[in-house]
């Protein structure tokens, strides 16, 4: 469908940054808090103690990752002053929003840093089409990200240009009144299910990495001092080995007879054929490396994914990233209320996969 024509600035843009906020407890209500502990044996603080943290049921990170995720966050940062959008990567938008497909292996700051730029090339593009000053010239947008994708994740980014319309998006993403679906090339056993739901807990484990728990952990406190949060994912199977086919994600359904609650570790079998499959995921939460750490957990690990144990080289190549793709995300605009569809181009892997 044809997008509305933007309203465009010849002045560069301004980014804000919000900082992340840190909550210190003073030493006085840090012992009050404890009193009250003692004082009430059903508080979660006296019931837990150092000795019995919940287990996390996914492996540790492996060995290998530690240099090879170093090594891509480097390549990253390098190229973060010179990365820039183009008017092909704009999926859509309006006086309100940019969406954005993002690259993989780009950090959501360069992006970020970028917009600007874009909208000043815009602006004089739009003064080679003999319009007028006053119809390009408009407030100087404040920038914002409305999502965050891995810097391996490629796929669907909304770019607010105003604070307010930051934070009712961001409102929207945290109460979960957005849809999002993602693609995934992963490699290991063919699953023997088509659709698939888990539902677990997730956390930092004792050094800081993500994991899964079990989804009784959920409200239990970790080592650092953080909780462990529920997460839940839907997926689908697209293509085993190149046979399937490509389905709209509006067609994605979930299959409320195959629902897993994690409660144990997953039994894997490292000796079995490893198949290549193409998954869709749509994530009810929006934990941190959620869709990576379910799939690792379903032994379909990422490929390219060497922190959840996605391999690094696979029938002679050797992966930059993880092939992770935000292919659509559904919401109500935040300004005008109707219901808004975006879809990001499917990437090349996606595509290799369903034709072989």
């Amino acid at each position: 469908m044809p997008f509305p024509r933007p309203l465009l600035s010849p002045q560069p843009a301004m980014v804000l940054y919000a900082p992340k906020a840190y909550v210190f407890l003073s030493r006085r209500r840090a012992t009050m808090s404890a009193q009250h502990d003692a004082a009430n044996p059903s508080s979660q603080a006296a019931l837990q103690t150092p000795g019995n943290y919940p287990v996390p049921l996914s492996p540790p990170l492996p060995a290998i990752s530690k240099h090879i995720e170093l090594a891509r966050a480097m390549s990253a940062s390098s190229k973060s002053g010179l990365f820039s959008l183009s008017r092909n990567d704009v999926v859509y938008e309006d006086e309100w929003l940019i969406v954005v497909n993002k690259p993989q292996g780009v950090y959501c700051e360069s992006v970020l840093e970028s917009v600007p730029q874009l909208l000043c090339d815009s602006a004089e593009s739009a003064f080679e089409f003999n319009l007028s000053v006053a119809e390009t010239r408009t407030k100087q947008p404040e920038l914002h990200l409305a999502n965050r994708l891995d810097r391996d994740t490629s796929g669907l980014m909304i770019i607010t240009k105003s604070h307010k319309v930051a934070a009712k998006l961001v409102k929207a993403f945290t109460d979960h009144k957005v849809s999002k679906t993602y693609i995934a090339r992963c490699v290991g056993s063919a699953p023997k299910w088509e659709r698939i739901t888990l539902k677990s807990g997730h956390g930092r484990s004792k050094f800081g990495a993500w994991r899964v728990y079990a989804a009784s952990d959920v409200g239990r406190t970790l080592p650092g001092g953080s909780m462990v949060r529920d997460m839940e994912t839907a997926f689908e199977i697209l293509s085993i080995n190149g046979q399937g086919s490509y389905r709209e994600p509006s067609e994605f359904k979930k299959d409320e007879a195959n629902v897993v609650v994690v409660e144990e570790k997953a039994v894997i079998d490292g000796d079995a054929k490893k198949d290549e499959i193409l998954v869709r995921a749509r994530p009810r939460s929006g934990r941190t490396h959620q869709i990576r750490l379910h799939c690792q957990y379903l032994g379909i690990s990422i490929r390219g994914d060497v922190k959840y144990e996605g391999v690094y080289e696979w029938k002679g190549t050797t992966y930059d990233g993880h092939e992770l793709h935000a292919e659509s995300l559904s919401l109500e605009h935040p300004v005008t209320g109707l219901p808004v569809m975006f879809r990001a181009p499917v990437p090349s892997w996606a595509s290799q996969a369903l034709q072989h």
